[in-house]
């Protein structure tokens, strides 16, 4: 299996929790598998589990993804990480395991890519501070994208590092008001693909706001987006 190659104009394209597609989610080897590939940037999401640590999993829960069904952000770290994934496939592999949030920046690093951090669920500015702390020991601020349907988990970030480019993730329509709170602190937006048409991408790059949607996997819905000029589309396939 490989990935579907569109025509890509000026967008780039983000693996969606790596290149998840063909490898489990969210896992060194579908971070590689993104890196081994054309892709501008490989996105991912960090929880903070009990003991304070941050991991790498989508759902609040491990059970969608392996054979025990535990509470991430109520069981310490290492509880979690000895749990094994299961491929895509459905057959448990012993390589497969929750990501730590410095081995996925490491991924990053190694392969020259673009880290898209989604902060999940609400984190303590103190917690924030940490995950910057972190990135700037594994990688370089400059070389992340943070982006969070948590508004204050951005603002947060431009808090403690103005410079950073973060991204607001939502499922609603372009209005003024939503493009009022993306002007406020500096923030580009991130959303659901069906809610954008070209007319939408032009009023927010006239507010100088740069636009990645999700999920886009169909190729004609891609090279639409990519016609109407949008900045980034993240996907589990296509390339």
């Amino acid at each position: 299996m490989d990935t579907v190659k569109i025509n890509k104009n000026n967008t780039a394209l983000i693996a969606h929790r790596g290149l998840s597609g063909i490898e489990c989610e969210n896992t060194a080897a579908a971070f590689v598998a993104a890196g081994n590939r054309s892709y501008f940037g490989i996105e991912t999401d960090v929880h903070k589990t009990a003991d304070g640590k941050f991991i790498i999993i989508h759902d609040d829960n491990t059970g969608r993804v392996c054979a025990e069904d535990l509470s991430v952000e109520n069981r310490n770290y290492d509880d979690l990480r000895r749990l094994r994934l299961n491929a895509r496939d459905g057959k448990i592999r012993e390589d497969l395991c929750f990501p730590s949030l410095e081995e996925y920046l490491r991924v990053c690093k190694t392969y020259d890519k673009i880290g898209v951090l989604e902060l999940k669920n609400s984190f303590e500015k103190s917690d924030v501070e940490r995950i910057l702390d972190i990135v700037k020991n594994e990688y370089e601020t400059d070389k992340l994208i943070f982006i969070s349907f948590d508004y204050n988990n951005l603002v947060y970030i431009k808090e403690l590092d103005n410079t950073a480019t973060v991204q607001f993730l939502c499922g609603c329509p372009v209005d003024d008001a939503l493009i009022e709170k993306l002007l406020k602190y500096g923030m580009d937006l991130d959303i659901y693909f069906s809610y954008l048409d070209e007319d939408a991408i032009k009023r927010l790059h006239d507010n100088g706001i740069k636009v990645n949607c999700w999920t886009v996997d169909g190729k004609c819905d891609a090279e639409r987006l990519t016609e109407w000029g949008i900045d980034y589309i993240t996907s589990n396939i296509l390339e």
